[in-house]
């Protein structure tokens, strides 16, 4: 039954349908991938095969589908009678995945949260379970799946205060929404707090860690990065900072913190990777035009001669991160909430990172009381500390290895969440 603040939302989302679909336009002139398979968004998308049980994961973008590979093959091993769906909602997202999975997993876009689009896709899909990657909760989503009998699991759950807030001025929606929520999987007791404010049942809690932390640094992702490193270095040993998934507004602080770091170490190697492929060259101008000599990853150029390396390509982030010798995590000089620190601190290399970090506000707390972390809010600070770490090879490394150990010690969540999940799934 539709609860009248869920009719309110509908019509509300059905009103606000043409800004939405002049939003995909405005976004496809930058990045084509949004101008594909608008029909999918709409729940339109050929039925699955009968002869295989689904389970569909939603991973909104980037950062969660990257969190989601090591469940999804943890879930293909542990229910090979059964095809993976992964969702997503953007261009970028959907890029991932393909990279990331193949053919290995059956992939669309997700639907549109309005009554008609999530029916459609869930008369053609026919999910198990679905399982929702961190904090992409629908209304109407969850509802069509709870009066289907479909459990919904919010995995590697995580809700800022900020977040919070922001549900609880429509606590009639929310509220009913955590009711029909199967089980949440909290990464932390203080997000478990949230969630229960909001009314989530307490039986429906699980606080299961950040999976986040479940990296799998293979063997040749250790080699690919040492050449790397090498490559980038040279003969004459150039350290080396990444600053990784920049924002717009950020850049410009970062490359103003990179000449102060020039007149004190004149070898210096910036590697600057935008968060959004569709600003790619936009921060490329920005280099040159802070005189800076500038290298594309994307057309293989030689870093000999550069000052700045831009990061224009999709899928090496990683590998970056154990090519550098100090990483700086970008979405925090600006109030985006920062971007995922776990990445760097596995390969134990010092972190540093602007002061906004909701998002990981549980990841960067450890790090810092472990000393693996020190947060720059200004360009004087980010130099100041670069060329401190930069100076001094020992203190760098010990700050890494604190980082390193807390990555280590945190563990494990992945195999708490899939308990979660079996027992949902057993039902």
């Amino acid at each position: 039954m539709r609860t009248p603040a869920r009719l309110v939302y509908s019509v509300i989302f059905y009103l606000l349908m043409p800004f939405v679909l002049l939003r995909l336009l405005v976004r496809g002139v930058a990045a084509p991938g949004y101008l594909r398979r608008w029909p999918q968004r709409f729940g339109w998308l050929p039925a699955v095969a009968e002869d295989k049980k689904i389970i569909w994961l939603h991973a909104v973008s980037v950062g969660e589908t990257l969190a989601a590979v090591p469940l999804v093959k943890a879930l293909q091993q542990r229910y090979p009678d059964h095809r993976l769906l992964v969702s997503c909602m953007t261009a970028t997202g959907s890029d991932r995945i393909s990279a990331a999975f193949g053919d290995s997993v059956l992939h669309s876009y997700a639907p549109y949260d309005t009554p008609g689009a999530v029916a459609r896709f869930l008369d053609r899909v026919r999910p198990k379970i679905l399982i929702i990657m961190e904090t992409e909760l629908w209304p109407n989503t969850v509802a069509a799946c709870h009066r289907r009998k479909i459990p919904v699991v919010l995995a590697n759950a995580r809700l800022s205060e900020k977040s919070a807030r922001g549900y609880a001025r429509v606590a009639s929606l929310s509220a009913a929404m955590m009711a029909q929520l199967s089980a949440v999987a909290a990464q932390s007791s203080d997000d478990g707090a949230r969630f229960s404010a909001l009314g989530l049942p307490a039986d429906s809690l699980f606080i299961t860690g950040n999976i986040k932390f479940d990296l799998d640094l293979s063997e040749q992702l250790q080699v690919n990065a040492k050449e790397l490193a090498q490559q980038w270095r040279g003969q004459d040993r150039r350290p080396i900072l990444l600053v990784a998934s920049t924002h717009r507004g950020e850049d410009e602080i970062v490359l103003r913190a990179f000449a102060l770091i020039r007149q004190r170490i004149s070898n210096a190697l910036l590697v600057l990777v935008p968060r959004h492929p569709e600003r790619f060259k936009q921060v490329g101008d920005l280099c040159l035009a802070a005189g800076f000599r500038l290298a594309r990853r994307s057309s293989n150029d030689s870093v000999e001669a550069a000052d700045v390396l831009l990061g224009d390509t999709m899928g090496e982030l990683m590998t970056f991160f154990g090519a550098c010798d100090i990483a700086f995590v970008g979405g925090s000089l600006v109030p985006n909430g920062g971007h995922n620190m776990i990445e760097p601190a596995a390969w134990s290399k010092p972190v540093l990172s602007g002061s906004s970090q909701f998002n990981f506000a549980e990841v960067s707390r450890l790090l810092r009381e472990a000393g693996g972390l020190i947060v720059c809010d200004s360009a004087e600070a980010l130099a100041q500390q670069t060329v401190e770490l930069m100076e001094d090879p020992d203190k760098a490394q010990q700050m890494g290895q604190y980082a390193g150990q807390v990555a280590e010690a945190n563990r494990g969540a992945l195999e708490k969440l899939l308990t979660v999940i079996d027992s949902e799934l057993s039902r």
